[in-house]
C-alpha cells in the first residue's frame, strides 16, 4: 500500500518548505490548505521535479464543519498516512482585550482545537496499522509568556505540552510524536500577525527552508523537541535563567515594541 505524509498548512512558509523537503526524500503527499490554486501549482511542480505522487485537499481547518468532513474522507479512505505535520496556525498581535473576539476564536480553532483532532483522528489510524510518526508545530513562544501575544503564545504552549503528554502515551502504539519550536522565520507570519518583521529579523534569522532541513533530520532521530537555531535553544531556556516574572516582563516589553501598530 503506498503511504503518504500529510501536511497542514502546505501552501507557505515552514508547511511549504517541509512538503518540499520531504517530497526530495521520495515521499508521497497529501497537501492541505484553504488556498486550492497555490497548492494545486506546488503539487504539479513537485511531481514533476521529484517524481512522486502529490495529492491535495483545499480546506479551511478551522472550520469545524469543513474539518469534520476532511477528517471522515480520512478515516473512510484507502491511504495510509505514516507521517502528519501539523503546521497549519495563525498568530496575532495586540492588546488582549482590543481584539476582536472572532480573531482570537479562529486562533484557537485553528492552533489547538483543529490540530487535536487532527493528532486524534490520525493517531487512531496510526495504531491500527502499526504505528507513523506525528510532528506538531509550536514555537519557541510556547516556552513562556507573551505578552501581547497572549493568545498565541499560550496556543503553542499547549500544543508543546500536548505533544510531550501524547509521546509518552502512545509509545507502546508505536506512533512516535515530536513537536517543532521554531523561533522568528523568514515567513509572512509577522505580517499576517500584525508583527513588524524588520524589528525580529536580522542576517542570522532562519529560513523555512533551513528549518525544515534541520527538522527532517531530527524525525530521522525521533526528537521528542525539535529547536533549530543555538539562540532560539537559548530563548527557549528563558524563563530558567532570569525566571518567570522576569520573562513576562522581557517578553512583554519586547513584543510590545514590535507590532505593526
Amino acid at each position: 500500500m503506498t503511504r503518504y505524509a500529510l501536511v497542514t498548512g502546505a501552501s507557505s512558509g515552514i508547511g511549504l518548505a517541509m512538503a518540499e523537503a520531504l517530497a526530495r526524500r521520495g515521499r508521497n503527499l497529501i497537501l492541505v490548505s484553504r488556498h486550492r490554486d497555490m497548492l494545486e501549482s506546488i503539487a504539479l511542480e513537485f511531481t514533476q521535479r521529484f517524481g512522486v505522487e502529490v495529492l491535495f485537499r483545499a480546506c479551511d481547518l478551522g472550520e469545524p464543519l469543513r474539518l469534520s468532513g476532511f477528517l471522515l474522507e480520512l478515516e473512510e479512505g484507502e491511504r495510509q498516512i505514516d507521517l502528519l505535520v501539523n503546521c497549519a496556525g495563525i498568530g496575532n498581535s495586540g492588546p488582549f482585550l482590543a481584539q476582536e473576539w472572532a480573531q482570537e476564536q479562529d486562533l484557537l480553532d485553528l492552533n489547538v482545537l483543529a490540530l487535536t483532532r487532527l493528532c486524534h483522528t490520525v493517531g487512531n489510524l496510526m495504531a491500527v496499522q502499526g504505528g507513523g510518526q506525528i510532528l506538531n508545530v509550536a514555537s519557541i513562544m510556547g516556552f513562556q509568556p507573551g505578552p501581547w501575544m497572549s493568545t498565541y503564545a499560550a496556543s503553542k504552549a499547549y500544543v508543546l505540552h500536548f505533544s510531550e503528554g501524547l509521546r509518552e502515551e502512545l509509545k507502546k502504539t508505536g506512533v512516535k510524536i515530536s513537536v517543532l519550536c521554531p523561533g522568528p522565520t523568514r515567513t509572512s507570519f509577522f505580517r499576517t500577525a500584525q508583527l513588524n518583521a524588520d524589528k525580529f529579523t536580522d542576517d542570522k534569522t532562519m529560513t523555512a527552508e533551513e528549518i525544515a532541513l534541520y527538522t527532517v533530520r531530527a524525525l530521522d532521530k525521533n526528537r521528542a523537541i525539535i529547536i533549530p537555531g543555538r539562540r532560539n535553544r537559548f530563548l527557549a531556556q528563558l524563563p530558567r535563567l532570569t525566571g518567570r516574572w522576569m520573562a513576562r516582563k522581557i517578553w512583554g516589553s519586547i513584543l510590545k515594541s514590535r507590532t505593526s501598530a
